[in-house]
């Protein structure tokens, strides 16, 4: 065994009386001066790369100035529209006919001599009264009109009235009202309609969905059914089937405010249960 120079690196004590031939040795022995090499490199391109931005700020390359022009708009002093003289002006929308209130001959009394007092018709019975309006003489109406105006021109004496003419009547949507609108035959009928009408949905079937589906609609004056929507649903096709079974109901009884029809909003919940 040869002995070890003084002085000897690491490296010469690893591979002595070894075979320094096989480049083992040679690659220990630059090992050093690789990683000084890519430390120096890695850390000129980490400077470089922080450092360009404000170099390339600072020498101008790549920005174009653009010059910012700033104007005063005045809308005041901005010219009309042309107006083009040769077209006719729209023409007035078409007069709307208000309905008219159905009244009953009813004139309170008045002192006469005999030969003065006319031929009386009888007064107006109970059922007639509770469809129409008591007023100076009869006429045919709307028994669906609610409101009149009485124009101070248009009060006459005792025993010398006029015909009160209707006023606008708006339809407005009730959500609570003296009567409740109801299904022909009661709440029982309703719900053998639905039993009967309604079909489970495949989807909702095969995936085991129960639960309630609550719908508004309205029912007109004359027991028709409007505006059904859907308020809580459960999917999978119970929402788009209640609708279908209530757009198919026959008409209902209207709702009542003060002795009128009116329209109700109804607010109706189906059940869909699996068996």
């Amino acid at each position: 065994m040869s002995e070890i120079s003084r002085g000897a690196s690491l490296d010469d004590i690893v591979f002595a009386n070894r075979n320094k031939a096989y480049g083992a040795y040679a690659l220990r022995k630059g090992y050093r001066g690789v990683v000084t090499k890519a430390t120096i490199i890695g850390a000129s391109i980490f400077l470089v790369a922080m450092f360009a931005p404000k170099l390339i700020d600072k020498l101008g390359l790549g920005k174009e100035e653009k010059e910012e022009v700033m104007v005063d708009v005045n809308l005041m002093d901005l010219p009309p529209p042309p107006i083009d003289e040769n077209e006719p002006p729209p023409p007035p929308p078409p007069p709307v006919e208000q309905p008219k209130v159905e009244t009953v001959k009813f004139l309170p009394p008045e002192v006469k001599k005999d030969e003065e007092v006319p031929q009386e018709s009888p007064p107006p019975t109970v059922e007639k009264l509770e469809v129409a309006v008591a007023a100076a003489q009869t006429q045919e109406g709307d028994p669906n009109a609610t409101e009149l105006i009485i124009a101070p021109e248009a009060i006459a004496a005792p025993g010398k009235g006029e015909v009160i003419e209707a006023a606008p009547v708006e339809e407005k949507v009730f959500t609570a009202v003296e009567q409740q609108p109801e299904f022909p035959g009661g709440t029982t009928e309703m719900y053998k309609f639905l039993q009967k009408n309604i079909k489970y949905p495949g989807a909702a079937s095969r995936a085991n969905i129960q639960g309630r589906v609550f719908l508004q609609f309205v029912v007109n004056t004359d027991g028709s059914i409007t505006d059904v929507e859907v308020v809580k649903g459960v999917g999978f096709g119970c929402d788009e089937e209640a609708q279908r079974v209530v757009k198919t109901m026959p008409k209902w009884k209207p709702g009542r405010q003060s002795g009128r029809a009116v329209r109700v909003k109804y607010t109706l919940p189906v059940n869909f249960q699996l068996e």
